[in-house]
């Protein structure tokens, strides 16, 4: 007897669409959080053959996210228009063709440019990946599917570190520097995996073989029912985006967590390679290519970590039903990382501090990302998760570029791990302004 809407078990729809798209667009994030972290690595030998001072490389490392920040929104709001699997496949093929060129890089002035058109290319995959989700889950469900989703962020410093390691041990073959190969081997699987798009990512539940027409119907209206409670009906114009209230307090508070988060991924290596020269992160030390494997190693406990308990503060978010608090006290928790970082003494402080950091920046992801899509609906959805994203990329930026220009300023990371402490501490406060979705609607 063929299956009626009365008969759908929701928990198995769900079920069967995470286990359908979640591992997929998992290993695309990988990719992509891969390709733009992995200069960190790379910088390890990269500044030395380059002759580029602290600035320069916090400048160059951090000018990706003013690219992106610039086309976040017309690149979301064209994803909406020609469909997720036409518009995600454009952008990766472009972006795995730019990471890959990154090898070409003489100085200054051209990793720069390259680290720009890096983020121009890669414009709208993050918010594009947010939308996505929001067409097959509700808010109940989203913040333990954005967290799953999100944890790659995390794996992608737990495989990339090794991997990058071991690219950097190819220092001199075919007459390439092992930087060299690091990003020529890293960013081709993007550009394939752009080809698979094409053939694997479905547009909506409506184009989905694989499910049911009446758990499609079920989905349908859950959805629209889930958007209604939520006020996302009432706001689905461009400019109920750029007017709803709450989109720009939670722009504000992802501009100050990125500020925290690019500063563990591009500066992380840098700073334990600090400590175990015994200087610690008051001073700095020079940078020895030999210890790239050891900092590889020790690298991977802060993603691991934050791989774990983002998944876990995603489903105690989902089951409380509870946002903002989740994501102040993430942000006091990185806080605390940051400020135990500026002032520790030796690499096992550290790592314990930098873990701390990481936890907490990237446990906020799930219960952030559920409140946005919750209250916006059509293109100002597309539009609001992109202007929280524009903004949180000049985050991602200043905070790489800080932590350079305080080194060469202090000649040591402790002026820049305390200010991004007190940033973070900042944003906390912030949530207080989180109101209840129904009372920020307007």
């Amino acid at each position: 007897m063929p299956e009626t809407m009365e008969q759908v078990d929701g928990k198995k729809v769900f079920a069967k669409i995470a286990w359908r798209l979640i591992p997929y667009i998992f290993i695309l994030y990988i990719l992509a959080y891969l390709d733009r972290v992995n200069v960190g690595f790379a910088a390890l030998e990269m500044k030395r053959d380059l002759s580029l001072s602290d600035t320069v490389y916090g400048t160059g490392a951090g000018i990706f996210f003013l690219g992106s920040s610039l086309f976040d929104l017309p690149s979301n709001l064209l994803l909406q228009k020609v469909g997720p699997r036409r518009w995600i496949a454009r952008i990766m093929i472009t972006w795995g063709i730019i990471a890959t060129c990154m090898m070409f890089v003489k100085g200054a002035h051209s990793f720069y440019a390259m680290r720009f058109f890096l983020g121009v290319s890669e414009a709208g995959f993050f918010p594009g990946m947010i939308l996505y989700l929001t067409y097959w889950f509700p808010s109940r469900e989203r913040a333990r599917a954005v967290a799953t989703f999100m944890t790659a962020t995390a794996i992608a410093g737990v495989v990339g570190a090794p991997i990058s390691s071991s690219l950097l041990k190819l220092e001199g073959t075919m007459h390439l520097h092992g930087w060299q190969w690091l990003f020529l081997v890293e960013g081709i699987p993007t550009f394939l995996m752009g080809i698979s798009v094409l053939f694997m990512l479905k547009d909506r539940p409506d184009d989905a073989t694989w499910l049911t027409e009446p758990e499609k119907k079920w989905l349908d209206e859950e959805l629209e029912r889930d958007q209604k409670a939520g006020g996302a009906s009432e706001h689905h114009s461009l400019k109920d985006a750029f007017k709803n209230k709450m989109v720009w307090v939670l722009a504000g508070i992802f501009f100050l967590d990125q500020v925290g988060i690019y500063t563990v991924n591009l500066w992380m290596p840098l700073i334990l390679n600090s400590f175990m020269h015994g200087t610690g992160a008051a001073t700095g030390s020079a940078i020895s290519p030999a210890d790239a494997s050891h900092i590889a190693k020790f690298a991977t406990v802060p993603y691991a970590a934050a791989a774990i308990f983002m998944v876990l503060i995603g489903w105690t978010s989902d089951r409380s039903g509870e946002r903002r608090w989740h994501i102040a006290g993430c942000l006091l928790l990185s806080a605390l990382g940051f400020g135990w970082a500026g002032a520790a003494h030796s690499l096992s402080a550290a790592l314990i501090a930098m873990t701390l950091a990481a936890v907490g920046y990237w446990s906020i992801m799930g219960p952030f990302w559920a409140l946005p899509t919750r209250i916006l609906s059509g293109p100002a959805a597309a539009g609001g998760v992109a202007i929280i994203t524009m903004v949180g990329g000049v985050g991602g930026f200043l905070g790489p570029y800080l932590t350079g220009r305080l080194k060469d300023l202090t000649h040591g990371y402790s002026g820049g791990l305390y200010t991004i402490a007190g940033l973070a501490v900042l944003g906390a406060a912030l949530c207080a302004a989180l109101a209840k979705p129904k009372e920020d609607a307007a």
